[in-house]
């Protein structure tokens, strides 16, 4: 109750203040059952634009011009809420995730009228609406300049003194910090609390709320794909060498922090690879795929992904002949295809050095850490992948996606 009746006081003394840089007012009117105005294009506009800048509110049911409050009738509410999630989600790339709470306020009269409190976050990404780009200055959406685009896109990339793997994510609060999950890259005998800070789990925004970092969701909570959509690996099996929806052996989603998606990809490679064995005297197996190459390839795809393409997510799909890992994200710097074996450029620093922290427990892999961070993976890849299959793993880029392709060992000719 207390905070709600904070929020009132900090409404009305809002309104008498007028619109800023971080207050929109919306007078909501209907024709019928629908919302005549504001326009949902309109709506989603001032959505994007505070989300490309640092975030604001949209109160709506106040009309802008008298300052007044003319509430939006209670049989509407549900029609409003879903006006405002089809602004967010359908007029807007990436999609906008917003919060939005129904309170009273008092019109004139002194009487209680409901209106709509919509709050959203400075983004991570930059958003388009309805084909523009959109940014709040002072008390009004402005379309953004290529210069400010340009700068904009830079500041919310890997292009920047802060990685993006280092930004604090909207929304996320110290508890949703997983403790077990979080204390494990902890060494020594520094006070927890500073080692999270220093190892840039938790950060702070500009606002100084201390929030978790990219790095922090991706490592140390349960469900990263809360606050990052397309978190996660899709693994898929199928029984030919051709993608078929309906020739499928096996496909899951694989969630959780990021070594633990590796472990979880690792095993359904083991559990769906065929084994052959020779027929000579004393039997020797002969997996399809060596295991050691596929955790390579698995670890390099969590760790160099990019993920400031919101909603895109790693895929591995096993066919009978090969096995196609898809990451999202181009090369970084000047790195090309060509250059893999040769040199390395790590996108994501933080996540590198937090896997190089996080144990690996299969003797298949031969490695005690997930990630050595020497530059081995690639050469490693290709000389175990080429060694069992006689073919060289292949990479290619396509569009903004990186695939690696992993050919399967030719049957031997004895018993499978």
């Amino acid at each position: 109750m207390m905070e709600r009746e904070r929020l009132v006081r900090e409404l009305l003394y809002q309104i008498r203040l007028g619109e800023d840089s971080r207050y929109e007012f919306k007078r909501v009117t209907f024709q019928g059952k629908k919302v005549e105005g504001p326009t949902q294009s309109d709506f989603a506009n001032e959505l994007a634009a505070f989300a490309n800048a640092k975030g604001g509110y949209v109160i709506l049911g106040i009309d802008d011009k008298t300052r007044q409050v003319t509430g939006i009738p209670e049989e509407q509410i549900d029609t409003v809420q879903g006006f405002i999630t089809r602004a967010s989600q359908d007029n807007i790339t990436p999609p906008l995730n917003i919060y939005s709470r129904v309170i009273e306020l008092p019109d004139q009269q002194g009487n209680q009228l409901p209106v709509i409190y919509v709050q959203v976050e400075k983004s991570l990404f930059v958003h388009t609406s309805n084909g523009h780009y959109y940014h709040r200055a002072n008390e009004s959406k402005r379309e953004m300049s290529p210069d400010y685009l340009a700068r904009l896109m830079m500041q919310r990339s890997q292009a920047r003194m802060i990685w993006f793997d280092e930004q604090p994510v909207p929304r996320t609060t110290e508890t949703d910090l997983d403790r077990p999950l979080a204390h494990r890259f902890l060494r020594g005998d520094q006070p927890a609390a500073l080692q999270l800070r220093k190892l840039k789990l938790l950060t702070e925004d500009d606002d100084k709320n201390t929030r978790l970092s990219v790095a922090g969701v991706l490592m140390a909570t349960t469900t990263p794909e809360q606050w990052l959509p397309g978190a996660y690996i899709q693994v898929v099996g199928y029984r030919d060498q051709h993608r078929d929806a309906n020739d499928q052996l096996d496909a899951q989603d694989l969630h959780g922090p990021l070594d633990q998606q590796v472990i979880q990809a690792l095993a359904f490679v083991e559990r769906n690879m065929k084994t052959a064995a020779t027929k000579t005297i004393g039997r020797k197996d002969i997996p399809q795929y060596s295991l050691k190459a596929v955790f390579e390839a698995l670890v390099n795809a969590v760790a160099h992904r990019d993920y400031a393409i919101p909603g895109s997510k790693i895929r591995l799909h096993m066919f009978s002949d090969r096995l196609v890992i898809a990451s999202p994200g181009a090369l970084v710097n000047t790195l090309e295809v060509d250059d893999l074996e040769l040199r390395q450029a790590t996108r994501n620093q933080l996540i590198a050095t937090l896997l190089a922290r996080c144990t690996i427990d299969n003797p298949n892999v031969e490695r005690a850490m997930m990630m050595d961070k020497r530059g081995e993976g690639v050469p490693l890849i290709v000389r175990e992948s080429e060694q069992l299959s006689g073919k060289r793993p292949e990479y290619q880029l396509a569009g903004e996606e990186l695939q690696l392709t992993i050919y399967a060992a030719a049957n031997p000719g004895a018993d499978a």
